[in-house]
């Protein structure tokens, strides 16, 4: 199980000479052991400990009706890449009109039973469904709930959950939203954090299973909690597909703005570009696509050591750009305040919607669960 971690943000807009206080939350921060694929060990503390395994712009009118079809597959050359932090919190309007079903009670037992990761099952069917219509090529999550969790929940903490029901053998809650097309694999020491890639598009090379529990290789930085929050893997694409091959880099900042959480988020952004934690950057083939929860704003936030270090390595003057929309007067698509959900590429391009954001793309679902909207990009690289 996750710990849980509310912090103060406090985020400065120095043009306007404006501070805003605002409470978030973050959750899948866990403890600080993390265990190496093919092996029974467990590596506690220490720097860069290897886990590594083998096995566009938006728009602001909301529609709140499902589109009827399906999205259409995206042709050879192009292909859709969603990001979505699908985690909750508490603090949110969970008791007000209409009831959902899911109230402030579900809030606290979501908080300390289930790391605030996706579990409650009438929110995990309308992922599923959300998934089913946009038909992703490339997936990455953060703040899913791991289903081999729940032994440890207290069965009376199950109801409504996903782990009302689970047990061992059943799919996990990635496998469930995503279906039987895609393959899975999730970071080392981080199990609420996954990607996937549609069979139809690609493989991740390396891993012959549909999933592969700790299959991206990744490293854990020391004294930022455990396992890695930086994770990487290649993308062999089907001849059908346009073939080649990427490289998919999964990240999920450190929450907070406390002078350490800057420092761990900024170590995190040097993982990407500069040290994956093998003395090589993490963006080390020939194509690359960056995708997540950066869990800092680069523009909103540009005071911050770690959305700095961003800009350091990414903009329109550098070898990497933002395919989603970043900027002051960009709609925010976390908790009405912030963009911190990203797609990022060298040389891919692309145009992005944000789901309950954008006009005609309703959100995933109208119960208060999710302070993050899904990022959905149809790109292509060159």
């Amino acid at each position: 199980m996750h710990s849980h971690f509310r912090i103060v943000r406090i985020l400065v807009f120095i043009g306007f000479g404006i501070v805003v206080f605002h409470p978030l939350v973050s959750c899948g921060e866990g403890k600080a052991s993390i265990e190496a694929k093919g092996s029974e060990s467990v590596v506690e503390g220490g720097q860069s400990e290897p886990v590594s395994g083998n096995d566009g712009g938006l728009t602001t009118d909301v529609v709140d009706t499902v589109p009827e079809t399906r999205e259409p597959d995206a042709g050879t050359g192009s292909f859709v890449v969603v990001t979505f932090n699908t985690g909750t919190t508490t603090g949110l309007k969970h008791d007000s009109p209409p009831d959902d079903g899911y109230t402030s009670k579900h809030a606290e037992m979501s908080d300390k039973y289930y790391g605030d990761g996706l579990a409650w099952v009438p929110v995990v069917e309308a992922t599923k469904a959300f998934f089913a219509k946009v038909r992703p090529d490339v997936v990455v999550f953060q703040e899913l709930f791991y289903s081999g969790n729940c032994p440890s929940v207290p069965k009376d903490k199950r109801k409504g959950f996903v782990c009302e029901t689970w047990k061992p053998g059943d799919p996990t809650v990635v496998q469930v939203i995503l279906g039987q097309d895609y393959q899975v694999m999730c970071h080392p020491g981080k199990p609420d954090k996954c990607a996937a890639v549609k069979k139809s598009f690609g493989t991740f090379r390396g891993c012959k299973k549909d999933f592969c529990l700790a299959g991206l290789e990744g490293f854990r930085v020391k004294d930022c909690g455990g396992g890695a929050r930086v994770a990487r893997g290649v993308i062999e694409r089907s001849k059908s597909r346009g073939g080649g091959i990427f490289t998919l880099v999964s990240v999920h900042g450190s929450s907070g703005l406390k002078a350490k959480d800057s420092e761990c988020r900024t170590k995190q952004v040097e993982q990407v570009f500069f040290d994956f934690g093998d003395g090589q950057p993490g963006v080390n083939g020939s194509r690359h696509l960056i995708m997540g929860d950066l869990n800092i704003d680069p523009v909103r936030a540009s005071f911050d050591k770690s959305a700095k270090r961003w800009n350091d390595f990414v903009g329109p003057t550098k070898k990497f750009h933002f395919i989603s929309e970043v900027g002051e007067k960009t709609p925010p698509t976390y908790l009405n305040l912030l963009n911190i959900d990203h797609v990022i590429s060298d040389t891919a391009t692309g145009n992005c919607w944000a789901a309950g954001l954008t006009a005609k793309r309703p959100p995933v679902t109208s119960i208060v669960y999710f302070d993050h909207k899904p990022i959905v990009c149809t790109i292509a690289f060159p």
